[in-house]
Parts: structure tokens; C-alpha cells; sequence
């Protein structure tokens, strides 16, 4: 099943498979080409995190502080978790459909690694 989203805003929803709590994050959806490419240059801080789909690598050129970065496949399991300062090029991934970026240190806070799956609700 192939998920097509839109342009705004929603939940991120972890749930660490240790049995840990799940957490709530507000997400941004950037979907369309325009808003992925933008993404969060020029931006000084994410509140929660932001989704772009489809993608598969990213980069932080002209960001102004550093990133947590998220791969995952097409069912929402993340593939490689990564933290990137800026200006850096991130290796694409295969397998991964979909890109998740935080503040750096955000993701370990909610408790996501590789294998842990996620949910987003618009």
C-alpha cells in the first residue's frame, strides 16, 4: 500500500518496542517538491519534527544547526538513524521511502532505532 501524503501537519507517533511509553510528536508533512527541497533551511529550530516523502537522502547545506536524520522503508520502519551537522551530504539509502529530521538529540530522547516503527496521523 503506497502512502501518498499532502503538504501540513500531523502526529508522529513512536512506540519503542522495549515497552516503553509511546510518544507524540507534532510532525510537518513536506510532500510536495517544493516544500521538501525547502525543508528546514533557513529555519533556526523544528518544533517536533518534519516527514519528507518520497526521499531518500538529504543533506544540510545552509542549515543552521545540526539534524537528526531518520530513513524509512515503505511501512514506517526506520532503516538507519543518523545525526548531521551542518553542512554535510547524507548517503542515500535504498530501501528507505520516506526521511524524518529533528533536532539532533530529539530522537534519541523518543526512544527511535533502528527497527522501531512509526505512525503518522493527519
Amino acid at each position: 500500500m503506497a502512502r501518498r501524503w499532502r503538504d501540513g501537519r500531523g502526529e508522529l507517533v513512536v512506540r519503542p518496542e522495549d515497552g516503553e511509553a509511546a510518544v507524540s510528536v507534532p510532525l510537518e508533512i513536506a510532500a510536495s517538491y517544493r516544500s521538501r527541497t525547502r525543508g528546514l533551511l533557513g529555519r533556526d529550530g523544528v518544533d517536533g519534527a518534519i516527514l519528507l516523502s518520497p526521499a531518500n537522502s538529504v543533506h544540510t547545506f545552509r542549515m543552521r544547526f545540526p539534524i537528526d536524520v531518520a530513513y524509512l522503508d515503505r511501512g514506517l520502519r526506520v532503516v538507519a538513524v543518523r545525526t548531521m551537522r551542518p553542512g554535510r551530504l547524507g548517503l542515500p539509502r535504498p530501501r528507505s521511502r520516506h526521511v524524518l529530521e529533528a533536532e539532533a538529540g530529539a530522537m534519541e530522547e523518543w526512544g527511535l532505532r533502528v527497527g522501531e516503527r512509526v505512525a503518522v496521523l493527519v
